[in-house]
């Protein structure tokens, strides 16, 4: 059924084509802007469809004094006939380029103040105004259409999922805190004096009670709160879209999703792989410096271990006796930089954790440029060059120091070299990164922690590791990854009592802590919990990917500001002290 259908008006504006030449229409919708050519008047109508050409003769005194009088932005009614342009003023830019509205009566539904930013694409007006007028940003065709994607992701999701008998089941929004993630939003209970709910985080303990339940297949579209520093890819609260299944393998989970995107990608116009790609956690880190790679290009990390194993530098020598590592990457077409670009590379990695940054330019065919380079043997330059692929006109970039720490800083300065040299491919390039490791040891807190989450099932072989060496204990665990950025993230979870009751004592989780905190998940474990695993995707990350967009907040209808406020509403704000006391709060 048409949007007009039900409605004052009998088409859309952007609906007129050649074949309703000769019709009378009704058509309803904003002023987009006005053009007053001395004997004619031209008028732009946009609605949420898009745009078309009114045009008011004098011979009509009534309509054509009321044409006169509109302003943009200004709300109208118009009745008129379909024409056909005057040959030679079609527009091929516009879908209703060919015809226009001859109008015969324009009712003004509502005047409008100037508005603060011309309701166009590509405008320069800073984001904190577009967001404190939202509702005249979402007039602007560019960000209603990022609405309009969302609801298509939305409802192929929908569809898929129902497809292959998952079941979309509402979970709590008050719900209890359980601290081993993000920093919670919590909620005063006013019925219960000095206690609190919390917003989720995810609905994950929720959907793991609901396979206890015999569901076997859930999917929701949820609102998730999480109360952490802001960033283009993060906002205080967001949208998740949440699967889980019932006896199931991590295969079983793998295909299903590739299937679900598959028809999601499709829906959305996007060319798409039959089969994603899969990479190990260490090797994504090993050649990429990162768990969530970039792949639209190359530029990988290599080992160049053997090629300094008996070096007379210092630096690299010194790394190695320690069992460190020396790595290296080749940034192609960069070995004509300015010492000061260099230099600017050698901050990026001293930032990063790293004490330094070797390079060596290759500039011409047999000339070679570097600090470092008096130190390397003629074997050791020749190994390099062979191991990192270099031609003339490169630039080697090398780090030693510890293991993880020279895949990161190598990885980070992956990253910004691909910016600088655009280096990325277009189009869309997913990849599975599997084999986290189960848990981390956190220096500060002096205790491992969860990669994923407390509930992720370990590797059944590596169980005989989980309390001698924690670190090496591998998990079913998966991120789906586009073009360098995290998009989803699931994990097999653990279905038996006494296995999670292991994990939990690894982390530091007590008994009596972990039934304070995890009671009523450890009681539905006991009471006959089915194999189950799912995933989670960040439903804003992906419509940003498909928008083409750089911040999540360009495909949010009401988003906040990177300090958590809201500048159209002016939330977060003070509450009175009538308010407080019936939470039983008082302010410090």
């Amino acid at each position: 059924m048409s949007p007009a259908s039900h409605s004052i008006r009998t088409h859309l504006c952007a609906d007129l084509r050649s074949v309703h030449i000769g019709e009378q229409v009704t058509l309803a919708g904003w002023v987009h802007r006005r053009r007053d050519h001395g004997g004619l008047i031209f008028i732009d109508v946009r609605d949420r469809s898009g745009l078309v050409q009114c045009t008011f003769s004098p011979d009509d005194a009534e309509a054509f004094a009321l044409g006169e009088r509109v302003r943009p932005e200004w709300v109208v009614l118009l009745e008129g006939t379909v024409a056909a342009r005057p040959e030679g003023t079609t527009n091929a830019d516009m879908p209703t380029g060919e015809v226009e509205v001859n109008v015969a009566s324009l009712t003004v539904l509502n005047t409008a103040e100037t508005p603060p930013f011309e309701v166009e694409d590509g405008i320069e007006t800073d984001e904190s105004t577009r967001m404190r007028y939202r509702y005249v940003d979402v007039r602007r065709p560019e960000m209603l259409s990022c609405l309009v994607l969302r609801d298509r992701v939305a409802q192929a999701f929908r569809r898929s999922l129902g497809d292959r008998g998952f079941i979309e089941v509402e979970t709590p929004i008050l719900t209890k805190s359980t601290p081993e993630g993000a920093r919670d939003f919590i909620v005063p209970s006013r019925m219960n004096p000095g206690l609190f709910y919390a917003l989720p985080q995810s609905p994950q303990l929720f959907k793991q009670l609901l396979m206890v339940g015999g569901l076997d297949r859930y999917y929701q579209i949820a609102r998730c709160f999480r109360d952490e520093d802001l960033r283009a890819d993060r906002q205080p609260e967001f949208t998740q879209i949440d699967i889980e299944m019932s006896f199931c393998t991590q295969e079983h989970v793998l295909a299903t999703v590739e299937e679900v995107m598959a028809e999601v990608m499709d829906a959305a116009g996007v060319a798409w792989p039959a089969e994603i790609p899969r990479l190990t956690h260490a090797a994504a880190m090993d050649r990429y410096g990162s768990d969530r790679p970039d792949t639209r290009y190359g530029m990988e990390l290599h080992c160049l271990v053997d090629t300094f194993a008996n070096s007379e530098f210092k630096v690299f020598s010194g790394a190695l006796a320690a069992g460190g590592r020396v790595k290296g990457i080749n940034a192609k077409g960069a070995g004509d930089w300015s010492r000061g670009r260099i230099d600017a590379l050698n901050q990026i990695a001293v930032d990063s954790g790293a004490k330094g940054l070797a390079w060596v330019a290759f500039p011409t065919e047999g000339d070679v440029r570097s600090p470092v380079a008096k130190f390397f043997t003629d074997d050791e330059m020749a190994a390099l060059r062979e191991v990192l692929d270099i031609a003339p006109g490169d630039l080697a970039l090398i780090v030693a120091d510890e293991h993880d720490l020279a895949n990161e800083v190598l990885g980070v300065l992956r990253v910004h070299l691909a910016e600088e040299l655009e280096l990325a491919a277009d189009g869309f390039h997913p990849l599975w990164i599997v084999d986290f490791p189960l848990l981390s040891w956190d220096a500060d807190e002096e205790r491992y922690t969860a990669n994923h989450h407390p509930f992720t099932r370990p590797f059944d072989e590596h169980l005989e590791m989980l309390e001698s060496d924690p670190t090496s204990v591998l998990s079913y665990s998966y991120d789906l990854v586009i073009n360098g950025l995290e998009v989803g993230g699931g994990t097999l979870r653990v279905h038996d009592t006494a296995l999670q009751q292991r994990i939990f004592s690894v982390m530091g989780i007590g008994e009596e802590e972990a039934a304070e905190k995890f009671g009523f998940l450890l009681d539905a474990l006991a009471h006959g919990a089915p194999p189950h695993g799912g995933i989670a995707f960040g439903f804003d990350r992906l419509v940003m990917l498909l928008a083409g967009g750089r911040s999540i907040r360009d495909v949010i209808a009401f988003p906040k500001t990177s300090s958590g406020a809201c500048p159209l509403t002016g939330a977060p704000d003070v509450v009175s002290a009538r308010q407080l006391k019936e939470v039983h709060l008082s302010l410090d």
